[in-house]
């Protein structure tokens, strides 16, 4: 019995050492801190499922992932250096760069199309913008949401004044629910709305994109430019390691939920399996199109949204798309 224990620890030994020979030694590895948005959710779920296959470390990298304190962590600490990259928002980064001048550029699009949308019950019998006349509309102090609900109105022939604005912070869910306004903007039908579905409410939607907002690239990586120049290579490898994740969440989409769900921060944000399987197979359908892969970057798409801001008032100036996108991947 003892000879066979230690054969067998040798083997297994034999084994690791094989397996890791594929991969950079862990004390070499070259660290990257990744800011998120919010706590892991289905719109992450192509990060953790190249952490947990070991993607990165192939690339020779380790990937610290960081919760963001603050809503625009994501910009501050990535232009600050204090972080590589940052996961955010398409218009994010044009308002920092066209209102505040800050240099943070976009080097890959996560999810290709929006998931911002106008959520309302059922019962209230919201079906198109033009329904939104008399009604009160929650958000969350955004100019950019204020600039979503003022753009549907105008597109259904109303005016701003036909529907009444309610800053309701943080509490969207609640605020609609408990009947203090008539629908949200703000919300994702990537999140809020399979979680809506979860709490046993019927809800509806409407989309900003199909209703005279221009269509846009909802999530994407950001960087500032001195470290989208000294880290190309990294930045590269980075990149490619996700597209690694977002194919084996596309081809296995159940894998890529339950290493969301390992890697959860459930003590804050915790996940339900439910929900974040509706999440997933509806961040898969808006990752990529058939136009626009995963990745994958557009700057006429950035053009018509910076022509929007401007318009809107969203933004005091045009800035060129060209300084804020990298691309790594040539």
């Amino acid at each position: 019995m003892k000879i066979k224990a230690i054969l067998s620890a040798l083997l297994a030994v034999g084994v690791i050492g094989i397996a890791g020979c594929s991969q950079t030694p862990t004390d070499e590895l070259e660290e990257l801190t990744v800011v998120l948005d919010w706590y892991p959710n289905g719109s992450h779920v192509f990060l953790y499922e190249a952490i947990e296959k070991g993607y990165y470390e192939q690339e020779g990298l380790k990937i610290n992932v960081e919760f963001p304190s603050n809503t625009n962590d994501a910009i501050s600490m990535t232009s600050a250096g204090k972080a590589d990259i940052g996961f955010y928002y398409m218009h994010d980064v044009i308002q920092a760069n066209a209102n505040q001048n800050i240099p943070v550029v976009s080097i890959g699009a996560a999810v290709q199309k929006p998931v911002n949308v106008l959520i309302s019950l059922s019962s209230a019998n919201i079906k198109s913008a033009a329904d939104l006349k008399g009604k009160k509309i929650g958000y969350g102090g955004s100019v950019l949401n204020e600039a979503f609900i003022h753009t549907m109105l105008k597109n259904a022939g109303l005016q701003e004044s036909d529907a009444e604005l309610v800053d309701v912070g943080f509490e969207l869910m609640p605020s609609l629910t408990t009947g203090q306004v008539d629908a949200i903007i703000g919300g994702f039908v990537s999140h809020e709305v399979p979680e809506l579905k979860h709490q046993g409410f019927d809800v509806t939607y409407i989309e900003p994109s199909a209703n005279g907002v221009p269509d846009y690239t909802e999530l994407v990586f950001i960087t500032s430019k001195d470290t989208a120049d000294e880290k190309a290579e990294q930045l590269a490898g980075f990149l490619r390691a996700t597209q690694k994740g977002y194919e084996d969440v596309k081809n296995d989409p159940a894998d890529g939920v339950a290493n969301l769900l390992k890697n959860q921060n459930a003590e804050n944000f915790p996940l339900v399996e439910e929900v974040e399987t509706q999440s997933v197979n509806t961040i898969l359908s808006l990752a990529a199109t058939d136009s626009a892969p995963f990745l994958s970057q557009n700057p006429e798409t950035w053009q018509k949204n910076i022509d929007w801001m401007l318009d809107s008032g969203v933004i005091e100036k045009s800035v060129d798309p060209n300084d804020m996108i990298v691309d790594l991947l040539k």
